[in-house]
C-alpha cells in the first residue's frame, strides 16, 4: 500500500482509503458583507497536562481556546460562547463558563465588529435541588447579570431545572417573562431538543412540538423588543420553517439544525419579509467547517447560489455523521476536527469525552471531511489520522 493510502476501520473491518487531498477554500477577509447573521458555537481546548481528574474537573488551555475564537472572528463568524458545544453541562461548570465568557469579551476587543453572545443558563442550580420556579428564575437572573456585566449579549439556554419543576406551560411563560423583562439588550432564545439533551424533553411544557411552539411564540410576541431571535435545534427542517414563518417582524430564526442547515440558510423566499423565508445561523457544525462555511456565506451574499451550494452541500453528510445519535456526543467530532486541522496539539476533551465515539466513527468522519474539503492541511490530517490508528493498534 502506498504512503498516500490509509487503512481505516469501517464497521469493524479494515479498508484501504486513498485521501482525495482537497484543500479548503481560500479564507475570506474578516467581516465580509454577508446577508445572513452567522454564529459558530465554539468548542474549548482542554489542558491535558493538568493533574486534575479529567472525568471530574475542568482544566482549559486558555491560549488555545481563545486562539480558536480569534480564528472564527478572522473568518467573519460570530462566536456563540459557553454553549453546549463548549461542553456546557457535560463537563464545564458555571464558574469556568463565566471565566471563559470574560476572557472572550476581552479577546473580541481586538476585532472591531466581532460578534459575541454567551450562554445564560441555570447550570449552577442542580435540578434535584430546585424547589420551584423561583429558584429557576433566580439562577437565570444570576447568570444574566454576570454575563451582562462581563460585556456580552445573552443566549438564553434551555434549563434542565425548569423542566424538573415546571408543572405547565404557564411556568415557562412566567420564567421567561421575568428574565426578558430584566435583560438590557435583545437576547437569542435557545430551544434545544431532547436528542441533544434527554433532560430537556417536554420543553415549553409539552412533548408535542406544535403545542410547545405556540408557547414559545407567545413569549416572543409578548417580548419582541427583547428577543433578537430564537435558535431551535430539533433536527427537523419543517419545525424550523413553520416557526420562522410565524415570528414577529424583526425577530430572526437562527437555524440550529445540523442536518439541514444548508437549505435552511439559503431559504425558500416565502412571505413578505426576509426573515420569514430564510434562516440565519447559530451552529455547532460551523466550528468544524469554519473556512468552508465562511466562503459559502461570502458566495451567498454575492448572489452566487450555485457556489454556495457547491461549497456547503458536501459538508452536510459530514455534519449528519458528527451529529448522529447519540447526538449529545457530537462534541467529540467537533474537537476531532480541530485536532486534524492543527488548531490544537492533542485529541483530549473535558470529561474524557474523546472516548465517546468509536474508532470506526472517527475514521468515517475523516473520510467525509476529506471529501468535503474541510481539511485545511490534508498532509497534517493524514499524519494525525495515522497516529490515531496506530494508537488503536491498526
Amino acid at each position: 500500500m502506498s504512503d498516500s493510502s490509509l487503512t481505516l476501520i469501517c464497521d469493524g473491518q479494515t479498508v484501504a482509503y486513498r485521501p482525495w487531498g482537497l484543500s479548503a477554500p481560500v479564507q475570506p477577509h474578516f467581516r465580509p458583507n454577508w446577508n445572513r447573521v452567522a454564529y459558530s458555537a465554539a468548542h474549548v481546548v482542554v489542558e491535558p497536562k493538568s493533574p486534575v481528574n479529567p472525568w471530574l474537573d475542568c482544566a482549559l488551555d486558555w491560549d488555545a481556546t481563545l486562539s480558536y475564537r480569534r480564528y472564527l472572528w478572522s473568518l467573519g463568524l460570530g462566536v456563540a460562547e459557553a454553549m453546549d458545544t463548549a461542553q456546557r453541562g457535560m463537563g464545564m461548570d458555571w464558574p469556568t463558563a463565566l471565566q471563559l465568557i470574560r476572557e472572550s469579551v476581552r479577546a473580541a476587543r481586538d476585532y472591531p465588529g466581532a460578534m459575541l453572545a454567551s450562554g445564560c443558563g441555570t447550570d449552577q442550580l442542580d435540578p434535584d435541588d430546585a424547589r420551584g420556579i423561583d429558584d429557576v428564575i433566580a439562577a437565570y437572573l444570576e447568570q444574566a447579570e454576570a454575563i451582562e456585566q462581563a460585556g456580552s449579549r445573552l443566549i438564553v439556554m434551555a434549563s434542565r431545572a425548569l423542566v424538573r419543576v415546571a408543572r405547565s406551560a404557564d411556568d415557562y411563560v412566567r420564567v421567561y417573562d421575568r428574565l426578558l423583562s430584566q435583560v438590557r439588550e435583545p437576547v437569542v432564545l435557545h430551544w434545544l431538543g431532547d436528542m441533544f439533551d434527554p433532560a430537556l424533553s417536554g420543553y415549553w411544557g409539552s412533548t408535542d412540538i406544535p403545542t410547545a411552539m405556540r408557547t414559545a411564540l407567545s413569549v416572543i410576541t409578548q417580548h419582541r423588543t427583547k428577543v433578537d431571535g430564537i435558535k431551535i435545534s430539533l433536527l427537523e427542517r419543517q419545525y424550523e420553517i413553520d416557526m420562522r414563518r410565524q415570528l414577529p417582524q424583526g425577530v430572526r430564526m437562527y437555524t440550529g439544525d445540523d442536518f439541514n442547515y444548508a437549505e435552511l440558510i439559503a431559504g425558500d423566499g416565502w412571505g413578505n419579509r426576509p426573515e420569514q423565508g430564510q434562516s440565519d445561523a447559530l451552529l455547532g457544525i460551523f466550528d468544524a467547517i469554519a473556512p468552508v462555511a465562511s466562503a459559502a456565506l461570502n458566495a451567498l451574499a454575492a448572489g452566487d447560489r450555485a457556489r454556495f451550494d457547491a461549497l456547503l452541500a458536501p459538508t452536510v453528510p459530514l455534519s449528519r455523521h458528527i451529529f448522529q445519535a447519540p447526538t449529545r456526543f457530537y462534541k467529540t467530532g467537533v474537537v476531532f476536527m480541530a485536532w486534524l486541522n492543527g488548531h490544537q496539539g492533542h485529541f483530549s476533551m473535558v470529561g474524557g469525552q474523546q472516548s465517546a465515539r468509536s474508532l470506526s466513527h472517527l475514521c468515517e468522519l475523516y473520510r467525509l471531511a476529506d471529501q468535503a474539503a474541510c481539511l485545511i492541511d490534508p498532509t497534517l490530517a493524514q499524519q494525525r489520522m495515522r497516529l490515531l490508528l496506530a494508537l488503536h493498534g491498526v
